[in-house]
């Protein structure tokens, strides 16, 4: 306990009470500009992730959506291994999609 006090002191001892009222008063600042911005600040950085990740179309979408339920298909096709009915019916389902 005594090393952290040591080390508060160390740091402090160049620090003026007016200094220290400022450096608060600056971060209070900051952080009412901060809260008051908010909005603003969000739709900021949903525009630069649309940037770097833009959304999919509508086909797009549904082009991943049928892909991901094949592969699904798939996987499950092949756990399916040691009951051929249901992989029939998999297989069959596979071909409807």
């Amino acid at each position: 306990m005594s090393t952290f006090i040591s080390a508060v002191q160390a740091l402090t001892s160049g620090i003026s009470i007016m200094d220290a009222i400022q450096i608060l008063l600056g971060a209070v600042l900051a952080l009412a500009m901060l809260l008051l911005f908010k909005p603003l600040l969000r739709g900021i950085a949903r525009a630069l992730l649309l940037v770097v990740k833009p959304k999919l179309n509508k086909e797009q979408r549904l082009q991943r959506r049928l892909m991901q339920d094949a592969m699904m298909l798939n996987r499950m096709l092949n756990s399916m291994d040691s009951a051929p009915s249901h992989a029939a019916e998999l297989r069959a389902m596979a071909a409807r999609a």
